[in-house]
């Protein structure tokens, strides 16, 4: 029986070789900029929910919707070039961010093309028309709702007073809605029902939610050179994660720390936290979404991709600090 790890492994030396094809040896300062994160790594995780998917709908039909899988770690990468930009962020995947290593202009460009792309390699799937124009419609959809998340985000920041209900609908269009699209373009490729394609969407969503919660508190726990992001970034910037939301109603003012912080002071603060119970109730609402994305799974038959699906939840809620 194959287990999470190595799969998601083999699936990432799979899909890093289709970008090393495609983006391994591009020429210009733009074309660079543009594959500059996908060259650095990763663990592929939206690509291995679309193979996953189309695998669990119809046993071995991920062999023709590779390009499908790319599509969706391209349009991943256009929101983190684009989020780096407005967050100031200079630390992505262990190397330098995009916008640093050229410019902002760039940077931006750089996003537009893997944007673009996407939707190219969407159409260079191996299935129907009909299929083809379904799952471009989704990841078009996807990415309005992506950037309304992030407008959200950049709401909140300028609020206090940023509900618990809020913050789950922005991270479900920020972060959610593209785990949604992978796993349903996966199974509306390979042939899947309208009930099927809903029902993997909804695992998608609440997976992805899931994982957002739990990619909050690795930034807050995880060092840079683990997490592969500048530690505790989402405190400094006076976001409203769910953390921020949670302690605020333990009455916790982190408005002092919206500055630079030594390790120290992230270190009291997360014992602060912890104290407060703050840590616990965050873990358990990324516990719940992620029972209701396996509970999602149960109109699938019984398969290989169908047990690894529901331990990828898992693995969204348990990455270690």
């Amino acid at each position: 029986m194959t287990t999470l790890e190595d799969y998601l492994e083999k699936n990432a030396d799979r899909i890093d070789k289709v970008i090393h094809r495609y983006f391994g040896d591009v020429h210009g300062d733009l074309f660079r900029a543009s594959a500059h994160l996908l060259l650095a790594g990763g663990k592929r995780l939206r690509p291995a929910v679309v193979i996953l998917a189309a695998d669990a709908v119809r046993r071995g039909s991920s062999d023709d919707l590779i390009p499908a899988a790319l599509a969706l770690e391209l349009t991943h990468n256009f929101t983190l070039i684009h989020d780096d930009i407005m967050d100031g962020d200079v630390v992505r995947r262990g190397v330098p961010t995009v916008h640093v290593v050229w410019d902002e202009p760039t940077a931006i460009l750089a996003g537009d093309v893997l944007y673009a792309k996407a939707f190219e390699f969407i159409c260079l799937s191996d299935a129907g028309d009909a299929a083809k124009v379904r799952a471009t419609k989704m990841l078009a959809r996807t990415c309005t709702e992506i950037c309304d998340g992030q407008s959200m985000d950049m709401a909140f920041e300028k609020r206090s007073d940023v509900s618990e209900l809020e913050y789950l609908e922005m991270v479900s269009k920020k972060t959610g809605v593209l785990y949604g699209a992978s796993a349903a373009i996966g199974g509306i490729l390979a042939g899947a029902t309208p009930v099927q394609a809903d029902a993997l969407y909804q695992f998608g969503v609440n997976s992805g939610v899931a994982f957002q919660i739990q990619d909050d508190l690795i930034d807050l726990f995880a060092n840079t050179e683990k997490s592969g992001k500048d530690r505790a970034s989402d405190i400094r910037e006076g976001k409203q994660t769910l953390i921020a939301i949670k302690a605020r109603e333990k009455g916790l003012d982190l408005a002092p720390y919206r500055r630079d912080l030594t390790g120290a002071e992230i270190d009291d603060l997360i014992a602060r936290l912890e104290d407060a119970g703050v840590i616990d109730a965050v873990r358990a609402t990324a516990v719940e979404r992620a029972t209701v994305a396996k509970e999602a799974l149960s109109i699938l038959p019984q398969s290989e991709e169908k047990r690894l699906l529901a331990e990828i939840v898992d693995y969204f809620i348990n990455r270690s600090f």
